[in-house]
């Protein structure tokens, strides 16, 4: 500040014919202080000496003060007598406040900045758990409050808070206790310098190393804390510093100063009893003394205040370049305030000055490491910058590579719960933060692929997740195939049943002459056992992927055969009635229902089977269709029936068919033994209405294919039991006893 002063009264281009006068006063770190010291400069006790001064008012402004608490009073003290206080590193975001502080001005930016900054820094390493540490202090509280902020904002958890004062060593050792059990490895500390310096030497105390810290301007360059242990606690430590001071003839200044005190001389021209300093002076006596001129951070702002001062009463006095400035002009406090809020200038340094709306300086920080020097020196490495006045994605620039954690380049981690891999997904554990989570895989059916996923994708419908459950991947299409081990035995009994009915055909040819053979109507036995072979065939065509033409054969064709089928043996069991009725005297029935009438009977009977076919395949036919219902993890192909309607009716028409026979074949069961067919028809439709009255639940029951292996097993078995029931008794004849195909045995048992 002397420094600046004495630049500014020997500058002729600011308040040229003015110098400026100043007093210092030292708070002691006491609010008390501050209070007498603003009310000792407000009422001007002991500030004028002589004539020296003009008859203005005591003060027309107050730099100050360090600490935000003692700035508070310091502005609240001078706020009703509108002199304008600036201070060069008080930061607290509650003096932007231009109702409350009206006055205030600062060389430093607010903590809503520095906090911001400091949940992006966290952020950027990952370390979304954290602990938090702050002075219980207007500074420590405001700036930790706008830190939690945007904390949360970016996703960042905090473990614990914990605050406390410069006078409360209960609760600091609290504060370490929490620290010793806490899970988080990255320590946030938004503390004044002092109580920074009274945590570091208890965590040295119980020899609580290992944590990451992140540290703010107040502390993270204060050389108070590098000691011989400091290091093991905050080696490391990153955090956010005042820029350095770049002001030309400061070094000379204070080197000057400094040399007069250490050797106890002055200048040659200056009357003193002490000796004047000499070039020659032994250097080897200031070997233990360190130049650290480049180290000073706050003197950039010092000096910023003081000019700003000077430009603001500058502009009061009306000074002009060759006149100077009006000396008579009664400075008023207001007016000083409002010149302020206007300064617009550049220092000597390239540094630009100007306040915002809040009375602050823009947000210019350097993002500084505490590492080790090749000499074993603690250093404040400068690896970034956060620079407020930059747009918004080039603030915050980091050099990743250039930052040492406690001797190595690979920051710690610090997270409540490990990243979440891809196939799985967070879910909140009850009771903490959103950042302690249990990872758990996704559900069937659903995917995630991307790390800490918050939930599960679906899978497209034709998809399914894998194993991982990272991806998806096409749903496996299932149908009744050849080649599978029920599409093969299946296909067994299919052509089984062909060769039992081509056997049978082919034994009945042989016989066609003989009066088994004829007495059982040879004509629609073979057309029979011609129907039976399609039907043991039709049930190939529900085998095979399902095709828009295989749809529509497999229902039509299953159908159509057993209508013939049916219309067959109903054939066999009219014939058996009527000739029954034929053998009483008088009756001429059979000439009514001969062979012609016969073939007549069945073609109707299947033709009426046709026109429903031929209308349901008009209307809505039979489609293939993928069926994602009955399993999640795969398609069943499968024929959709189009018109359920068409497909009962062509069911319906089988069904009334077959219990038709059934009845007239139970009416006849009790004539006599040579017309015992009717025996065989009536167990061969018992079998078949069974075997169909079962299949209705069973198909409307059975998922995927098993529909498909239900329908063919109905098929084969209605089959079987047609072809057993009717023509094994017959066969048993013609081969094991062939002397009972005889007319006159059959004659014979009509007699007996």
């Amino acid at each position: 500040m002397i420094f600046a002063i004495q630049e500014i009264n020997k500058n002729e281009d600011i308040l040229g014919n003015i110098s400026i006068g100043y007093r210092i006063y030292d708070n002691c770190g006491s609010t008390l202080s501050s209070m007498r010291a603003a009310m000792a400069l407000m009422n001007g006790h002991e500030l004028t000496l002589g004539n020296s001064c003009s008859g203005q008012s005591a003060v027309h402004a107050i730099i100050g003060e360090s600490e935000s608490s003692s700035t508070i009073v310091l502005s609240r003290t001078t706020g009703p007598f509108q002199i304008p206080v600036i201070s060069h590193s008080a930061t607290c975001e509650c003096l932007s406040s231009r109702k409350e502080y009206p006055s205030f001005f600062r060389t430093i930016a607010s903590d809503l900045y520095q906090s911001r900054a400091l949940a992006q820094l966290v952020k950027h390493f990952g370390w979304t758990w954290v602990g938090a540490v702050n002075s219980d202090s207007d500074y420590g509280n405001n700036g930790m409050a706008i830190f939690l902020s945007a904390a949360q904002e970016e996703g960042v958890c905090v473990e614990y808070t914990e605050k406390f004062d410069r006078a409360e060593p209960e609760k600091l050792l609290k504060v370490v206790e929490v620290i010793r059990k806490s899970t988080a490895r990255v320590i946030v500390g938004f503390l004044a310098h002092v109580e920074m310096n009274n945590l570091l030497e208890q965590l040295s105390l119980h020899n609580i190393t290992g944590r990451q810290f992140i540290g703010v301007e107040a502390w993270i360059t204060a050389d108070s804390l590098v000691t011989p242990t400091s290091f093991s606690v905050l080696g490391g430590a990153l955090g956010f510093a005042v820029q350095k001071a770049n002001i030309s003839g400061l070094e000379d200044f204070l080197v000057r100063d400094f040399w007069k005190t250490q050797f106890l001389c002055n200048e040659a021209n200056m009357e003193t009893s002490q000796n004047p300093c000499k070039a020659s002076q032994d250097l080897m006596e200031l070997s233990d003394k360190d130049d650290d001129v480049e180290e000073l951070r706050y003197s950039t702002n010092i000096y910023k205040a003081v000019y700003a001062i000077s430009h603001s009463l500058h502009t009061v006095l009306k000074c002009s370049e060759g006149q100077g400035c009006q000396k008579m002009v009664e400075i008023k406090p207001w007016e000083v305030v409002e010149a302020l809020k206007n300064v617009n200038f550049t220092v000597k340094n390239g540094d630009r000055v100007r306040f915002d709306q809040t009375g602050a300086a823009v947000a210019r920080y350097e993002v500084v490491n505490w590492q080790r020097g090749t000499d074993g020196s603690v250093q404040f490495r400068p690896v970034g910058y956060y620079d407020a006045s930059l747009p918004s994605g080039k603030r915050f620039i980091l050099n990743t590579d250039a930052i040492m954690a406690r001797g190595t380049k690979e920051p710690p981690v610090s997270v409540c719960s490990e990243s979440c891999r891809p196939g799985t997904h967070k879910v909140l554990q009850k009771g903490k933060p959103v950042c302690c989570f249990d990872c758990v895989p996704c559900p069937v059916g659903e995917f995630s692929n991307t790390t800490d996923s918050i939930g599960c994708k679906k899978c497209p419908e034709a998809f399914w997740s894998n194993q991982n459950r990272d991806a998806c991947l096409p749903k496996e299409i299932e149908f009744l195939s050849f080649t599978e081990v029920m599409g093969k035995i299946l296909i067994f009994f299919t052509l089984f049943g062909v060769v039992l009915t081509l056997i049978v055909a082919t034994l009945f040819l042989v016989n066609k002459d003989t009066p088994l053979v004829k007495a059982n109507n040879s004509e629609l036995s073979f057309l029979l056992l011609f129907s039976l072979s399609l039907c043991f065939l039709c049930s190939l065509t529900f085998i095979g992927q399902p095709t828009e033409w295989s749809c529509m054969l497999r229902h039509t064709a299953f159908g159509i055969t057993f209508v013939l089928c049916i219309s067959c043996i109903l054939g066999k069991t009219i014939v058996v009635l009527m000739a029954f009725k034929a053998t009483l005297p008088g009756s001429n029935v059979m000439k009514w229902f001969g062979p012609a009438q016969q073939r007549l009977t069945v073609l109707f009977f299947t033709f009426v089977q046709v026109i429903i076919c031929i209308l349901w395949l008009t209307i809505n036919p039979p489609f293939p269709l993928k069926n994602f219902k009955y399993y999640l993890e795969k398609i069943i192909l499968e024929c959709a029936l189009g018109s359920p309607v068409g497909f009962w009716a062509v069911l319906g028409y089988v069904g009334l068919l077959a219990l038709l026979c059934f009845v007239l074949a139970f009416l006849a069961r009790k004539l006599p033994d040579t017309f015992n067919e009717a025996k065989h028809i009536t167990f061969s439709m018992l079998i078949f209405c069974a075997v169909w009255i079962t299949f209705i639940p069973a198909y409307v029951s059975s998922p995927g294919n098993l529909t498909v292996a239900v329908e063919i097993f109905a098929i084969l078995a209605s089959s079987y039991g047609i072809l057993f029931c009717i023509f094994a008794p017959k066969c048993f004849i013609l081969v094991l006893r062939p002397e009972l195909n005889t007319k006159k045995h059959l004659l014979g048992k009509t007699q007996h």
